[in-house]
């Protein structure tokens, strides 16, 4: 939990304002996070509004810190030593690092309203030589809730966006009669308060589970840490009605019609006319569309059936990176709850790889060539598990020690994390398929593990140039075969060359073997692979997945 600075009350605001509300805030959703889980029933019932909302403002926390620590600057990427002097310098790497962080549907559009506040902020003095703080700060309130409720393609009321509204009609009301700073936050943060009492009428829901908004929730107590910073006083300490009342109170009491199966996110450098278009292309995919950004960097988040379809959408707009693919499974029925007793994060190369291990019930993070997941990805993926204990496989040698910085700080969470050390995806699914949650943890981990170790791993990949290898000397374009991460083959073709590191693998034996082909390789070549093992390996069963987008020419795994 970050240290809680001691407000004085603020006559104007300025930088340090800004990075008081931000520890507060963050202070304050840190203290509410697990009562704001248990409210979560909308629009998906998966108990993670709190925990998203967290993670939002620790970005934008980190971000902000960063900012103070290195220079003023649009975002936080600069490198000058000079900390931040202005308000708009702090506000924009505040709403900055919440876009770059922004986690879930809540945290996505906590994200906008902070950009909106950034947008007023960021371009114009408050106190002497501008606009009354007040004044200021009531118009950043307006523009937030009017930007937020843009980002949303179909925005419904009884939501954080309703308390966003009230907040910010109050905040004007008090800005209009040449209320200070502390008078405008304070206003905003009562009505927010009022309209969050009134979300279960709003929305049925919300009604059938007697529970507030969940993202209301959070926007309550970061506009309470913003009145705090701006006048020494803490908010009341009582809950928000409805606040830590458990869900679901009677049997199936949020039961919803059936939506789309899995969560996307990703940060897409595109323009905004593109930006337009992809708005359009995934209002078609799916919903809970939210788009949020501008100048070149957005935060996009949609609910869909199809990933793949969603993350491609993204790569005719632009440029998607930082993508995150979630399944829903049984979730959208019935609230999380207590947390379970054990759960399986799997880092995987591919899309369809995702959907598989999804599908087998583990969290997943998807990763793209070459990029490896940061520390916080992983922590986020072992807190979206929503687990006591969590069995982390990072799929390749160069994440072990990544994996090992995520598990260390989820066990300061409380959740005890085992990292088993696959060094490829075929390794992952090996251990998945012995995965017991009725076992020990311990019996589990050693029995994943033994499968993990027990499945050699082989992988193509195409020459990008002329290279030195353990096999030989390559050319530009030459497929090469890797057996345990070592190059063993150089050959002219995918098929020659399958066939080259198959031979080799089950020269000292095998009981199966895994294809998984990537996004360009035709049927034909499994056909042709499944056909040579058939022949040469009576014994041996093949089964054969696709990687998807993402996933390299072709994996083998022999167990």
């Amino acid at each position: 939990m970050p240290h809680e600075p001691q407000p004085q009350p603020l006559d104007e605001l300025d930088a340090e304002a800004v990075r008081t509300w931000s520890s507060l805030a963050l202070a304050a959703l840190g203290r509410a996070r697990e009562d704001i889980d248990a409210i979560n029933v909308y629009p998906v019932a998966d108990a993670d509004t709190g925990t998203n909302l967290y993670l939002t403002a620790e970005s934008a926390d980190r971000a902000l810190d960063e900012a103070f620590g290195k220079a003023p600057g649009s975002t936080p990427d600069v490198t000058d030593a000079t900390p931040p002097t202005s308000l708009a310098q702090a506000v924009r790497a505040y709403a900055y690092g919440a876009l770059v962080g922004a986690r879930g549907n809540s945290g996505t559009i906590l994200a906008q309203l902070l950009r909106g506040v950034a947008d007023v902020l960021g371009g114009e003095p408050a106190g002497p030589g501008g606009r009354e703080p007040g004044r200021l700060l009531a118009q950043a309130l307006t523009r937030a809730a009017e930007e937020a409720y843009g980002a949303v393609a179909h925005p419904v009321e009884g939501t954080m966006l309703t308390v966003a509204a009230a907040a910010a009609r109050a905040g004007e009301a008090a800005g209009s009669a040449a209320g200070t700073a502390a008078d405008v936050a304070r206003a905003a943060y009562d009505a927010a308060r009022a309209a969050l009492a009134e979300t279960p009428g709003q929305l049925a829901a919300l009604g059938r589970a007697g529970v507030v908004d969940a993202g209301g929730c959070g926007l309550v107590a970061v506009l309470g840490a913003l009145w705090q910073a701006l006048s020494g006083q803490e908010p009341a300490a009582e809950p928000v009605r409805g606040r830590a009342v458990p869900v679901p109170q009677t049997p199936e009491p949020c039961a919803q019609e059936e939506g789309p199966a899995y969560e996307v996110v990703y940060l897409l450098e595109a323009s905004e006319a593109a930006v337009g278009e992809l708005r359009e292309r995934l209002d078609g995919l799916g919903d809970s569309l939210v788009v949020v950004g501008g100048e070149g960097l957005w935060n996009v988040h949609v609910h869909v059936d199809d990933p793949g379809a969603a993350v491609e959408a993204g790569v005719v707009a632009g440029r998607p990176y930082r993508i995150r693919i979630t399944h829903f499974g049984d979730e959208r029925r019935r609230a999380r709850g207590p947390r379970a007793q054990r759960a399986v994060v799997a880092v995987v190369p591919g899309e369809g790889l995702a959907g598989l291990c999804g599908e087998a019930g583990a969290t997943t993070v998807l990763v793209r060539p070459g990029q490896a997941p940061a520390v916080a990805e992983l922590v986020d993926a072992i807190r979206r598990a929503h687990a006591r204990e969590v069995v982390l496989l990072p799929g390749g040698a160069e994440l072990r020690a990544i994996a090992a910085a995520a598990a260390e700080r989820a066990r300061a969470d409380g959740v005890r994390v085992a990292v088993v050390p696959t060094r490829s995806a075929v390794q992952g699914l090996a251990a998945l398929a012995v995965h017991d949650p009725e076992a020990s943890f311990d019996e589990d981990v050693v029995a994943m593990t033994a499968a993990a170790g027990a499945t050699r791993y082989g992988e193509l990949a195409v020459a990008e140039r002329q290279s030195f290898t353990s096999a030989g000397i390559c050319q530009a374009g030459d497929v090469l075969g890797l057996i345990d991460g070592d190059v063993a083959v150089i050959g002219p073709s995918l098929a020659e060359t399958a066939v080259a590191v198959l031979e080799r693998m089950l020269g000292s034996g095998g009981e199966l073997v895994t294809l998984v082909l990537g996004p360009e390789v035709p049927d034909t070549l499994a056909e042709h692979l499944e056909a040579h093992v058939q022949h040469g390996h009576l014994a041996v069963d093949t089964v054969t997945y696709r990687g998807g987008r993402y996933s390299a020419p072709l994996l083998i795994g022999v167990e």
